[in-house]
């Protein structure tokens, strides 16, 4: 050591600033700071198992690769409303019939569908919205049963998780319509209800379309969670039911030129 060199001072290990070694933007002390290799030898020695694509930090670039994808594929979308409904409507099921009407309707007042991409109901949206010449979408996720996107989606993409799909129906729509519809159903009605509830989205209608279908719902939370002061009237008036499809798509085209109005 020259006699310019300061010498280093050794901190014990039970000072109040142990001893330490970084990693990028990690800290590293005491017992976990005795690592054998570095990150870069880890990068480019290609030998040695492969498990590190399942862990967290990996994930998270899947993660960040599915809002990009997202992000990509839907950042040129038209004015668009996201419909939910049942994966298990038949197809002669008046259900579908009326998810196909929609879908016809939407697109001729110059709306693009986002769907789950799914059979039944989803399908009949994007049936009723391709075959009218608008654009139907289709946002699809993994599940343990393959379902595969309908043939009448236009546009798809596939995500392996919920919440990066939940942003994208939300993200790209300026209105929500649930059909009869079952958990995946009142999940959307609900996450969509908490956002326009707590102002993150704005001028967003929700429409519960078939009133036999939701006005047990509705009247549950007219009647229990505002009877009880757990929502106010303001709340409640955020929930729109109807049977009427021209309803449905007028409350939807109010509501985007509302939207218009402030941007």
């Amino acid at each position: 050591m020259s006699v310019d060199e300061p010498q280093r001072q050794e901190i014990p290990e039970n000072h109040e600033h142990p001893r330490e070694k970084q990693r990028g933007p990690v800290v590293l002390r005491r017992a976990r700071r005795d690592e054998p290799t570095t990150t870069d030898q880890r990068l480019l020695d290609s030998r040695g198992p492969s498990d590190w694509v399942h862990t967290d930090p990996w994930r998270v670039l899947r993660i960040q690769a599915e809002f990009v994808e997202g992000f990509g594929a839907l950042a040129e979308l038209p004015r668009a409303t996201t419909v939910f409904g049942s994966a298990r409507t038949p197809r002669d099921h008046p259900e579908y019939a009326l998810g196909r009407e929609l879908g016809a309707a939407l697109a001729r007042a110059g709306f693009a569908v986002i769907t789950g991409g799914g059979p039944g109901t989803m399908e009949a949206v994007n049936r009723g919205c391709s075959e009218a010449g608008g654009l139907s979408v289709g946002l699809g996720i993994e599940l343990p049963f393959e379902q595969g996107l309908n043939p009448w989606v236009d546009l798809g993409v596939n995500f392996r998780y919920f919440f990066t799909r939940k942003t994208m129906f939300i993200k790209y729509a300026q209105s929500f319509i649930c059909l009869p519809g079952g958990f995946g159903t009142l999940d959307e009605l609900f996450e969509a209800l908490t956002l326009v509830q707590t102002k993150k989205v704005t001028k967003f209608p929700v429409i519960m379309l078939g009133t036999e279908y939701w006005r047990g719902l509705y009247e549950w939370i007219r009647d229990h969670v505002r009877g009880g002061g757990k929502v106010s009237d303001r709340d409640l008036a955020l929930l729109h039911l109807t049977d009427d499809v021209d309803e449905a798509v007028e409350l939807v085209q109010d509501a985007y030129r509302a939207w218009e109005d402030t941007h």
